[in-house]
């Protein structure tokens, strides 16, 4: 051969090594940093290339996909969006993803490889897989009657099954409608700017990213503490608790909105919701308050449903006067509306405090099951004992209390009512709360925990109460609930779980 033909093939061979070398290093080094940049608009169009996997309540998909006509081929849709907002979020080609939308996103774009049938083959030939479908546990019932309950005031509710955890109602009012932040044309970027704009925050969702001074809803934290610890034996036993009651260490006198609170049992300060006696018991628990309000749920960093919930907090240090305060649900305490369904859930539940979750289980696109949540136990936030003794508490507020609005025919319900002071000076009307368990006559067990916060500044000061403002509202969820769970039982289908709700395939771990 030619020398020079020879070199000549040396060199192309060469050439063509190092060629396969450079694409080789580009396709597995470096493919995730060139997919990550964000001049490269090829990703963006494989993203929105086909249609998304969808959010599922009740059996019925709330969202779905349709062709723009533009290289980003795909954007969401949602139906009934400004009902599922604080459960879907929003998925928009412009401002990316939250709550579920985001959460679940590898789930439903279909990079998440539980999805492919053989194991890495996404990984390996890049190839786009199908997104699956992401199951909630929501009851539709329950969610809109949380929703028309509020009525487009400001506020929130979130809902329970006390024996497993799932979240059956999560509605925040007011709301607003995903959909029109989906796209990447103008429409969607005035939307932006008009929710961002609005005073009213209809994009935060108040059920669980929102917290609030729980005021005497925090009262049965109070009396669990008691109860618990033994400060407190006899529940229906007089009480020595003034009134007014000095603060300890201040010369600020706590009062009561209504007589008969001097020196009255825990039972009857509770059905009345007496401020004095509850400060008096929180100040002689001490650090004791803060311990049991962490068995209920409060002060953890971590808990997600999968979407992050914010910290409701106690705070940790505190003199007895800023515990007292503690004890009616003011000073720095605050609460999430879900952690105070938690709390109404665990006594509902005989104590145990089951792990909130959203998603009942996720599916691919054919309708096989990839994955599931299994309940689990979160604490044990009393005895058994003890929330027997929180439920007759409870129980009177409905029946003779300041909660006979929350009263479900055919159900035992228990409640507590609360008015929370906020603003400079307590100024600002307060907010309405009430919190509350059903459960069918006959049964051991709560079938529902619900809580409800109304902060309706338009309403006059006079008229805000947990009992009148925040109870119907509750009544209404529980009643919708315990509703689909004798309709499930008739229909000889497991309560919670929507007609047509496939249950084909192996579960995987």
């Amino acid at each position: 051969m030619n020398r020079c033909i020879r070199h000549g093939a040396v060199f192309c061979a060469l050439l063509l090594a190092a060629l396969l070398v450079n694409a080789g290093r580009v396709q597995l080094l470096a493919a995730h940093g060139y997919a990550a940049n964000p001049a490269n608009r090829r990703v963006m169009i494989a993203r929105y290339h086909q249609p998304r996997g969808d959010i599922l309540v009740g059996g019925h998909r709330v969202t779905g996909s349709r062709r723009t006509g533009g290289p980003l081929r795909y954007e969401r849709t949602y139906a009934d969006g400004p009902l599922y907002a604080p459960v879907t979020g929003f998925g928009s080609q412009l401002y990316g993803s939250t709550l579920l939308e985001g959460t679940e996103d590898a789930l439903l774009s279909g990079a998440d490889p539980k999805l492919d049938a053989v194991p890495l083959w996404h990984e390996i030939t890049r190839a786009g897989q199908r997104g699956g479908d992401v199951r909630t546990t929501i009851d539709p019932a329950a969610q809109r009657a949380a929703f028309s309950g509020l009525a487009g005031r400001r506020g929130a509710v979130a809902a329970l099954d006390p024996a497993t955890g799932r979240i059956l109602a999560l509605v925040s009012s007011p709301s607003y409608d995903p959909g029109a932040l989906a796209g990447a044309g103008r429409a969607a970027r005035d939307a932006w700017t008009r929710l961002n704009a609005d005073a009213d925050q209809p994009m935060l969702d108040r059920a669980i990213r929102q917290t609030y001074p729980p005021g005497s809803t925090f009262k049965v934290v109070t009396a669990a503490a008691a109860l618990e610890g033994g400060l407190v034996k006899d529940a229906r036993a007089r009480t020595d608790s003034p009134d007014p009651y000095r603060l300890p260490g201040t010369t600020f006198s706590l009062t009561n909105e209504g007589p008969g609170c001097r020196d009255a049992s825990v039972f009857d300060a509770f059905r009345i919701s007496c401020n004095t006696v509850f400060a008096k018991l929180g100040a002689d628990l001490g650090g004791g308050l803060v311990d049991q309000a962490e068995r209920f749920g409060f002060n953890d960093t971590g808990l997600r449903i999968p979407p992050g919930v914010a910290r409701s907090t106690v705070d940790r240090e505190m003199g007895p006067d800023q515990v007292a305060l503690s004890a009616i649900g003011q000073f720095d305490t605050t609460a999430t509306p879900l952690q105070m369904a938690m709390v109404a859930a665990a006594v509902g539940d005989g104590g145990r405090l089951m792990r909130p979750y959203l998603v009942d289980r996720v599916t691919n696109h054919a309708g096989l099951t990839v994955s599931v949540t299994r309940p689990g136990v979160l604490h044990q936030a009393v005895s058994r004992r003890t929330a027997g003794r929180l439920r007759q508490l409870m129980e009177a507020v409905v029946t003779s209390g300041t909660g006979t609005g929350a009263a479900v025919p055919g159900a035992v319900v228990g409640g507590k009512t609360g008015t929370a002071q906020h603003g400079p000076g307590n100024a600002g009307t307060p907010y309405a709360w009430f919190i509350s368990y059903a459960r069918p006559h006959g049964a051991a067990t709560a079938a529902v925990a619900v809580a409800v916060v109304v902060e309706d500044a338009e309403a006059v000061r006079a008229d805000i109460s947990g009992g009148g403002t925040a109870a119907p509202v509750a009544r209404a969820v529980m009643a919708a609930v315990l509703a689909s769970k004798a309709a499930a039982r008739s229909a000889g289908r497991p309560a919670g779980r929507a007609a047509g709700q496939s249950t084909l395939g192996k579960l995987k771990p």
